[in-house]
Formats: C-alpha cells, structure tokens, sequence
C-alpha cells in the first residue's frame, strides 16, 4: 500500500450518508489501506467508484473486505502528521481531530 500525500497532505477516505461505513465497517487489518491507498485514491478521483470492490479484491484475494460505502467516498485532505480518527453513526463516517486521546495520524 502506498499512502497517498501531495504537496504535504495527506489523502483520508471516507464514506458520509448513512447507510454503509468504508473503513470502519472492516477489520483493523484493512483500516489504513482503506484509509490512505493511492489506487483507491485515483478511483475516486476520477469518479471510478464501480472498479473500488474489484481493486481491493484484487489486493486481498483470499480476505473479506467490506466495501458497501465505496459508493460514496469523499477525499479529506490533511496535513501530514494531523491526528484523526473516523467516526461512524448509523454507517455515516466522518473525522475528528486529537487534541489529547490516541488517534490515526496522516
């Protein structure tokens, strides 16, 4: 997996609207591939969502990896070293920010 970072940011995705999370509805195990890889990145860059389950099985052929909220993944953009972590409500992910408690970091 390679991270992707331009221009010193870092990219996190992530699934807002209910209904499914991304990262959060799998295994830890996944979580910072899901988060930050530069593929998935691309993919929804260029509004690729439909080729996201393929990539990923592609990545992890013997593995289940849930990816009902590839649909609707957004890009957040943060500056490296920016403590966060992914929030979920009723499948509807979003970020928080550190300030004192252990988070993911960009």
């Amino acid at each position: 997996m390679t991270k992707c970072i331009r221009d010193g940011k870092v990219a996190i995705l992530y699934s807002p609207g209910y209904g499914a999370g991304f990262s959060s509805w799998n295994d830890e195990k996944f979580k910072e591939f899901l988060l930050h890889d530069e593929k998935l990145v691309e993919l929804v860059e260029t509004d690729q969502r439909d080729k996201i389950e393929d990539y990923v099985k592609s990545v992890f052929p013997d593995e289940y990896v849930c990816t009902l909220g590839a649909q609707k993944l957004k890009i957040k953009w943060l500056k490296k070293g920016t403590q966060f972590r992914i929030n979920v409500y009723d499948g509807s992910e979003s970020i928080d920010y550190n300030y004192d408690d252990y988070w993911e970091v960009a």
